[in-house]
């Protein structure tokens, strides 16, 4: 003989009083964590539950998210975009890089250029060591070349 299975609370998980504090939660502004907590569900049936309403952080009046914040020490994403856009400003753009300063491995730090300019199989790897830009872990000339415009771009589509 088999147990019959107790089907109560699955169907009435969402219950009317449910919705509305699911609905009041949203309009004032509260975490999934702190909804759920409130009326008793998960966090992640928060989350279903409003994407299946259609009410999401968009819908909200204020400005949403915009994704993590950069680690300390890394410039904003749009201070990133704007170094890039004055790197790529530059004339020289196909001039080769000199590498000044070279340095090995246990000689690199935030204040050098990370760019490898030897075979990353020889026993000695160097690296360029020439001043890096604000918050970018290569110099001028190497960010030209780690960072062109488009190239994810051409890789998806090669």
């Amino acid at each position: 003989m088999t147990a019959a299975r107790d089907t109560t609370n699955a169907n009435n998980t969402w219950t009317d009083e449910r919705i509305e504090g699911l609905k009041r939660g949203f309009a004032a502004g509260l975490s999934c964590r702190q909804i759920a907590d409130d009326i008793g569900v998960s966090r992640n049936a928060v989350i279903g539950k409003l994407s299946r309403l259609g009410l999401t952080g968009a819908a909200r009046d204020e400005t949403p998210r915009t994704g993590r914040k950069p680690a300390p020490g890394q410039p904003a994403p749009r201070r990133q975009q704007q170094l890039l856009a004055t790197v790529y400003e530059a004339p020289s753009e196909d001039a080769p890089v000199h590498s000044a300063k070279p340095c090995s491995l246990l000689e690199l730090s935030e204040q050098r250029c990370r760019w490898p300019i030897s075979a990353t199989d020889a026993d000695d790897v160097r690296f360029c060591g020439n001043t890096p830009l604000d918050g970018l872990p290569y110099c001028a000339g190497h960010t030209r070349l780690a960072y062109r415009p488009g190239s994810r771009l051409r890789a998806a589509r090669g």
